[in-house]
């Protein structure tokens, strides 16, 4: 029987015209070389096709492959498992005639041929949007996480284990894994909470027992306690009460003592589970937790991921795939990295560009020897291409918040126009306008993370490790002294107080008193001092002296009765913010204070308009949402002409206005307030109708 086959063959091939049959004779070495160029470009094809539609459905979430690409991919790869048939039987011998196996070659080839020339036009991308576009990410497409993924899961689902900790290196993804198990756990509902808590570098009890509680959306149960004991043991009932539940601490630095936090231990009997990120295992192992370790990613993982981030059809691109794949490489894995890399990059199609980037990263990260230090100076990679210099500042800007903090994206633009980044404009939108062009470029390039909180704001955040660069960066120049959010109860000591510092924020600490003896003889370059979200109670009047080239002081929602009258002596301040500060009093003149362009009184106690401020002819932006103002001194608004902003309370009559005193400000954008009665109104709407007529004809 095993001769039959070759036999058919034979009688086929006497079935061939004789000069054909003699070509595939005699040439049958050149049909075998031309078959498997063929296939191997087929072959290449088909996995260039694979890494792009891989890299399509990572970026934007919820796409699915179109359907004619799947049936490619299929049909291709049957075709080349045929190919692979007809060369083991032709390099085996299994036929007789040379011509019958040139034949077979042949028609093989050109079948190959024509699936080749029907392949996909990735160009124009091979995945659609499919039903769950907008829903979080499907499991299938974390790149590299799977395994880990579903190993953090079953352990969730073992009654034995009641601790998991889950390590690896800053910018690995163990936040990014952890947030999509969050998200199947509140999902399937198998447990009746599911609470997430960001712990951060800097870590502090009552902090944590605030971020739990407030999680548990019973936070006033700890407002009144400041004792730790109690409001551990009151922490403690709030999460028994919760029931059945999975506590997750990210971020986690150091050990954390769940007795001292007040955190039931968990256990098979109560059924709870603590899950803890972070990047240490000696504090997984010391906690008693099951330990999982993130690894980075593979090579075709990252290029999957760094493809999908840069722009997928890249992979078309035959010149610059060898030095991509070599970028890629200097990223070690970690999908951080990765992303910013790749977003550094994206749009780039000049190859000088890309051997230039990857000279600078092995250049960059072969001067260090940390792993650490290594991922700071790959992230500082992306900061030093970015091309405009106000966009740079932008960034740095971003680290005057406490570490994971949720930046509202409009307040951020308000900082940004205060400090001077954003070019004066001939209006406020057009400023706001450009903020958000900025913003856009920081998200793009993956320096800044897109998110909304949970009242539906729009803000941004500040990935701890470029946190960490960012900060690294501005230790020298610009220098910043930023000890946000640390639990501070007094002010930093003189020795920190460097004389090139330019801005300082001490945001959201516990500092009561600002004493005389803290501050250097000069503060030369500072022009920035944010205080706000401090229980500061006195400021000595000294204190301000040192700060000759101040421009923008933030005392918001601090507890201060009166300003010091040195504050007069700020000559180049042009932004002061005392909003929520409801103990103020008492402000001194002001008439001193010519560059000021922003105030903000909202929420403060002050019964009469601050003296000297019918003398501040630069204001743009005032906010004088104040119940207890009672009047607004006839002729002051008037003066202001380059007044843009302008609030009052609404529930206040006293600070009821005329129409003639609104009819000056031409370049209002932005007005909040009541008039004394509808006449009056009328009066500043045909007012303002009339300078838009006249600024129309113009």
């Amino acid at each position: 029987m095993e001769y039959v086959e070759p036999v058919v063959r034979i009688a086929n091939c006497l079935g061939t015209p004789v000069c054909k049959y003699l070509q595939y004779h005699r040439k049958l070495n050149g049909y075998v070389r031309n078959f498997k160029r063929i296939r191997d470009e087929l072959n290449c094809k088909m996995k260039d096709i694979e890494l792009q539609l891989k890299a399509e459905l990572l970026r934007p979430l919820g796409k699915i492959p179109k359907q004619g690409v799947e049936n490619w991919l299929k049909d291709v790869k049957e075709m080349i498992r045929e190919a692979q048939v007809v060369e083991n039987k032709v390099s085996n011998g299994r036929y007789i005639c040379r011509a019958c196996s040139g034949k077979l070659v042949d028609e093989k080839t050109r079948e190959m041929k024509e699936f080749l020339d029907k392949a996909p036009n990735a160009s124009e991308g091979l995945a659609i949007d499919g039903p769950s576009a907008g829903l979080p990410l499907p499991t299938s497409e974390l790149v590299g996480d799977e395994a880990v993924r579903n190993e953090i899961w079953a352990c969730l689902m073992q009654e034995e284990v009641s601790k998991i900790g889950v390590w690896g290196m800053g910018g690995v993804g163990k936040t990014t894994i952890m947030k999509h198990i969050h998200y199947d756990l509140l999902k399937q509902q198998r447990f009746e909470r599911v609470i997430w808590v960001t712990i951060s570098k800097e870590f502090y009890v009552m902090k944590v027992q605030d971020n739990i509680s407030r999680a548990l959306e019973s936070k006033e149960y700890l407002d009144k306690e400041e004792d730790k004991l109690r409001r551990a043991a009151i922490l403690s009932e709030m999460l028994k009460k919760a029931g059945k539940h999975v506590l997750i601490l990210d971020d986690v630095w150091d050990k954390v003592s769940l007795e001292e936090v007040g955190i039931p231990e968990p256990s098979d009997s109560n059924g709870c589970k603590l899950v803890l990120t972070t990047r240490s295992e000696h504090v997984c192992k010391y906690m008693g937790c099951k330990v999982i370790k993130v690894k980075p990613l593979s090579e075709e993982e990252a290029l999957i991921l760094f493809l999908s981030e840069v722009r997928p059809n890249m992979v078309q691109n035959q010149t610059l795939m060898p030095t991509l794949k070599l970028v890629v490489k200097e990223c070690a894995g970690l999908p951080l990295t990765i992303v910013i890399i790749a977003g550094t990059l994206r749009g780039e199609d000049d190859p000088l560009i890309w051997k230039n980037a990857l000279g600078e990263l092995k250049e960059r990260i072969g001067k260090v020897e940390e792993v650490e230090a290594k991922v700071i100076e790959s992230l500082k990679f992306s900061f030093d291409h970015l091309k405009d210099k106000q966009v740079k500042h932008c960034f740095l800007y971003c680290t005057v918040y406490p570490e994971d903090f949720e930046i509202w994206k409009d307040n951020l633009i308000e900082c940004w126009i205060k400090e001077g980044f954003i070019d004066d404009m001939g209006t406020r939108q057009e400023m706001k306008d450009k903020g958000h062009v900025i913003l856009k470029k920081l998200e793009d390039n993956c320096l800044l993370e897109n998110n909304t909180n949970k009242y539906g704001i729009p803000c941004v955040k500040m990935h701890d490790a470029v946190r960490d660069m960012a900060l690294s960066i501005t230790s020298m120049n610009p220098r910043y002294m930023v000890q946000a959010g640390l639990q501070l109860k007094e002010l930093p000591k003189r020795g920190q107080w460097s004389p090139d510092i330019e801005k300082v924020s001490l945001m959201f600490n516990s500092i009561s008193e600002i004493p005389t003896d803290v501050l250097p003889t000069k503060c030369q370059l500072l022009t920035t001092l944010l205080l706000l979200r401090n229980p500061i109670k006195k400021i000595s009047y000294s204190f301000f002296t040192n700060m000759p080239c101040l421009c923008v002081l933030n005392l918001s929602f601090t507890k201060i009765e009166s300003l010091p009258n040195s504050i007069s002596e700020l000559n180049n301040l042009t932004t002061l913010l005392l909003s929520g500060c409801s103990e103020l009093r008492y402000l001194p003149c002001l008439s001193m204070l010519q560059e000021l362009k922003k105030l903000d009184l909202s929420g403060t106690k002050i019964e009469e308009v601050p003296k000297g401020m019918d003398m501040l002819i630069k204001l743009r932006y005032i906010d004088l949402v104040v119940r207890t103002l009672k009047e607004i001194p006839a002729g002051l608004l008037p003066k202001l002409v380059h007044l843009q902003h302008l609030i009052f309370d609404v529930d206040n009559e006293k600070t009821s206005l005329k129409a003639e005193e609104m009819e000056p400000l031409k370049k209002l954008e932005y007005f909040k307030g009541c008039f004394q009665d509808i006449n009056e109104f009328n009066k500043f709407i045909s007012s303002m109708q009339q300078s838009k007529t006249l600024m129309n004809n113009r």
